[in-house]
């Protein structure tokens, strides 16, 4: 790859590296608890070990990566007791988000959620669990996004990071997805009917769930 194409050193590479760092740790390709070993990452990303080093620091203070005394850093793992903790802290952020969704949408979002909900439908029937969890998780994102409430939405996208493993865990778990669809589409419906209070109460009981299913 030419040189001009590929920045080695400097915040550019950093950016790269932590770009591409946070992906792979959001999309399941880094395990918890793997080791990050800054040579490997150097040469991978074609940057020089101290833009990765920077990387992970940003990644310690995401919650994403946990450095370990004399051993380097590890993608962080997040145990049972976290993931409730964080997603009991989501259902008070993503209720208010579904309600001041509730309030603000246009009819063309709320095409978009019922087109969502109409995939996840069809990922349930095909026995799709992994595409029902990609739905799932872009249906939150796209309420947060209507919701307007910018502050909200940085907060749950921090949250929301340290979640994959556990994401992807209930996703796989027999009879899941067929019980959370119907606690999604009830999300949807209140949000079309402009409901606020009916909004925040399906996502709370949404979340109720998952903090039921992550303590299964």
């Amino acid at each position: 790859m030419p040189n001009q194409a590929r920045p080695g050193t400097g915040e550019q590479a950093k950016q790269l590296a932590l770009g591409q760092l946070r992906q792979a740790i959001l999309r399941g390709e880094m395990a918890p608890a793997q080791r990050l070993v800054e040579n490997e990452l150097a040469e991978q990303f074609g940057v020089t070990r101290a833009s990765i080093r920077a990387a992970l620091i940003d990644l310690e203070a995401q919650g994403l990566v946990e450095r370990i005394r004399n051993r380097g850093s590890r993608v962080r793992v997040v145990t049972v007791e976290e993931a409730v903790a964080i997603t009991e802290c989501r259902l008070v952020l993503e209720g208010l988000c579904a309600a001041k969704a509730a309030a603000a949408v246009d009819d063309g979002q709320v095409a978009r959620l019922r087109d969502l909900g109409s995939a996840m439908r069809t990922a349930v029937a095909a026995g799709e669990p992994l595409t029902y969890s990609d739905l799932n998780h872009e249906l939150h994102a796209r309420i947060r996004e209507f919701s307007g409430q910018q502050t909200a939405v940085e907060l749950l996208e921090r949250l929301n990071a340290q979640l994959v493993r556990h994401r992807f865990q209930l996703a796989l778990r027999p009879g899941r997805p067929q019980q959370s669809l119907k606690e999604h589409l009830a999300m949807v419906e209140a949000i079309e009917a402009r409901d606020p209070q009916a909004a925040e109460a399906a996502v709370r009981a949404h979340l109720t769930s998952v903090i039921e299913a992550l303590r299964d």
